[in-house]
């Protein structure tokens, strides 16, 4: 099987709000949909599916009451690497009857209305100061670059074969004061958890 691009283009044919709902359907759908697929239909694109789990990444999250209310507003950190795709992916659409909205930021300090931020990997050199001004709110932090999780960065997508799949930091989640579905866990390819010393 090819790789996935990692640009949107003319000839795909899965629409990304199709994906993100396949992808929603349940743990079995988040882990399997890159193999459901019929071979004659076009492969979706990395930034496709990567669109579709940051919506669906809303679903199996909860936030404190101190999360923004206005709407479910999904940032974008850096280089936008979707090109209109999350736009087209969670127009129209809804998370715990909020409005899901796209916002591009170009700081941390500017993500305080957002529910998840994509850290861009434009971002990488920058990390050591943008994720301890993120983790001081309720946001879920969510990128590909390399070494996210272990920066205390939240969800890292990373490549299995042709398979975009994500790993956890859980303890930094949980710092932030946001809870994940065990059954988004289950899907993780890793799930990080900070050992507690014993007395």
């Amino acid at each position: 099987m090819k790789p996935c691009h990692r640009h949107s283009g003319p000839g795909s044919t899965i629409g990304p709000r199709a994906l993100a709902r396949a992808l929603g359907t349940g743990v079995l759908a988040l882990l399997l949909f890159p193999f459901s697929m019929d071979a004659q239909v076009s492969r979706p694109t990395e930034y496709q599916v990567k669109a579709a789990y940051l919506f669906n990444f809303g679903k199996f999250v909860k936030w404190p009451p101190s999360a923004p209310q206005d709407n479910f507003a999904i940032c974008v950190l850096g280089s936008d690497p979707f090109h209109g795709v999350l736009d087209s992916t969670v127009s129209g659409e809804r998370i715990d009857s909020k409005q899901v909205v796209v916002r591009r930021i170009n700081s941390p300090t500017d993500a305080s209305g957002c529910r998840i931020v994509f850290v861009s990997e434009s971002e990488q050199n920058r990390m050591g100061s943008i994720l301890p001004i993120l983790n001081r709110s309720p946001v879920l932090t969510v990128s590909d670059a390399s070494g996210f999780v272990e920066r205390q960065g939240m969800i890292q997508f990373v490549m299995d074969g042709d398979r975009v799949r994500f790993k956890v930091n859980l303890s930094a989640a949980e710092s932030a004061g946001l809870s994940m579905s065990s059954e988004l866990l289950k899907v993780a390819t890793e799930v990080k958890r900070e050992e507690k010393s014993g007395d």
